[in-house]
């Protein structure tokens, strides 16, 4: 195994056990365990769990941006599209809310790389739901994020996709008096 596989089975391990369980829930060995990863590679990898936390928070951030832009590009409405994506989402199997909130919620202000991950995700989201709402329309980004953010914290509280057709309702009047 080189170090390449072994990134990508550590970094599956630690994705697969951090949103289900939590990051501190979940310990290196565990990681190393769940992966199939000797030890001394682990740390030659990932030198310590806070840059494992980062890798793990950066992958997923790559790939539910990546999804959610997929799903959106080309859609007849797409900000409505990104709330018919959040419905998919909240109905996944072991759905848990946000990764990055979840994350946030766990470490706080602490290990500083972790939150400049977070708000990067969040500023990039918001990114995206500007591009969707219009140059003409700045505001609606802001609120579109509210509504995303919202609906995401409802959805994992109770898992399912009814969080977001609320929102998508909201979402859908916004446009509709701002348009």
């Amino acid at each position: 195994m080189d170090d390449e596989e072994a990134r990508t089975r550590l970094l599956d391990a630690a994705e697969k056990l951090f949103y289900a369980e939590g990051i501190q829930a979940v310990g290196m060995d565990r990681i190393r365990a769940e992966s199939g990863v000797p030890l001394k590679r682990l740390y030659r990898v990932f030198p310590a769990k806070e840059a494992l936390t980062t890798a793990y928070l950066e992958r997923r951030d790559q790939r539910w941006m990546g999804s959610l832009r997929e799903a959106v590009t080309g859609a007849p409405e797409p900000v409505l599209a990104v709330f018919d994506w959040l419905a998919g989402w909240f109905s996944e199997p072991g759905f848990r809310g946000c990764a990055f909130l979840n994350a946030y919620g766990e470490l706080g202000a602490g290990p500083a790389p972790v939150p400049a991950v977070v708000r990067r995700h969040k500023a990039e989201l918001r990114s995206l739901l500007a591009e969707l709402a219009g140059p003409d329309r700045p505001d609606l980004a802001d609120q579109l994020l509210i509504l995303v953010e919202g609906a995401t914290v409802v959805a994992a509280l109770d898992p399912g996709p009814a969080p977001a057709h609320r929102a998508r309702e909201v979402a859908e009047r916004l446009v509709s008096t701002t348009g």
